[in-house]
């Protein structure tokens, strides 16, 4: 159960369900809540069901755009494994947060995950993540979980996991001088290679495009890279200063490998 903009977030989560049931032999059921109408459901699951659950990191935390539907999600004391796909800088209290929100929802959360994924804002910052060094990390813990769930050595007690509880604000980009950037209202632009394909309107994950008109955005825009990248024209882009200067400096500053960490 996914929710995956770019892509990323599926690979892992993707990846983690299949080693899981090759491990145990359980038949896979997949639940993307990418698409705006999925989130319009209510999701309830078992005792009798595993739930590999995984959301990117934006800003830190659990993108707040997914708060409202995740609260509805029903979770009937079923497995979870909560993992969160961060761009290389952090995921900070993401994990932690998403572990109490499906906690709270009656999940038996009983292993967790931070993975690495291409940054939303760049094609530079975690290229071409997760690779295969990264599935490879996935691949053994699923293998972990897999032998915690045979032993059933677990109670329903939450996987211990970084991060701090109660958790901290969203992360606030700063400029050279140290001022926050607020880069929430900024929407990409449309140039002249557009050929009106319609991908973005069917990738964006808020709904936000317009059909009738591909250089509209009509609904907010929570940066996720979507447009962008999986535009076949490169006829999406930012301009806004804010946001190309941020870019720049996550890009700059977050050049070293970031490992994932899991924990069981």
């Amino acid at each position: 159960m996914y929710f995956s903009p770019t892509g990323t977030t599926k690979k892992i989560v993707t990846h983690i369900a299949k080693e899981l049931s090759e491990n145990i032999k359980l038949e896979i059921h997949t639940l993307n809540f990418t698409p705006p109408t999925v989130r319009n459901e209510v999701h309830r699951f078992t005792e009798t069901d595993i739930v590999i659950f995984g959301v990117p990191v934006y800003a830190g935390r659990v993108p707040n755009v997914l708060l409202k539907y995740l609260s509805t999600v029903v979770g009937g004391v079923a497995v979870a494994v909560p993992v969160v796909l961060f761009g290389n800088r952090n995921y900070d209290d993401a994990l932690v947060e998403l572990r109490n929100i499906l906690q709270d929802n009656g999940f038996n959360a009983i292993a967790a995950g931070a993975f690495v994924g291409e940054h939303s804002f760049s094609e530079i910052l975690g290229k071409n993540r997760p690779d295969e060094k990264d599935l490879e990390v996935a691949t053994e813990f699923a293998s972990e979980i897999a032998n915690k769930i045979i032993s059933g050595n677990f109670q329903n007690v939450p996987v211990k996991v970084k991060g701090e509880d109660s958790i901290r604000g969203y992360y606030k980009p700063r400029d050279m001088k140290e001022n926050i950037i607020d880069i929430r209202k900024v929407k990409p632009k449309t140039n002249e290679k557009c050929n009106n394909c319609g991908i973005c309107v069917k990738v964006c994950p808020m709904g936000s495009i317009s059909s009738e008109n591909v250089s509209e955005v009509t609904g907010i825009c929570i940066k996720c890279g979507a447009c962008i990248k999986k535009c076949p024209q490169k006829a999406k882009y930012y301009d806004d200063e804010n946001y190309l200067y941020h870019k720049k400096d996550l890009e700059e500053e977050f050049q070293r490998r970031a490992e994932p960490e899991t924990f069981l």
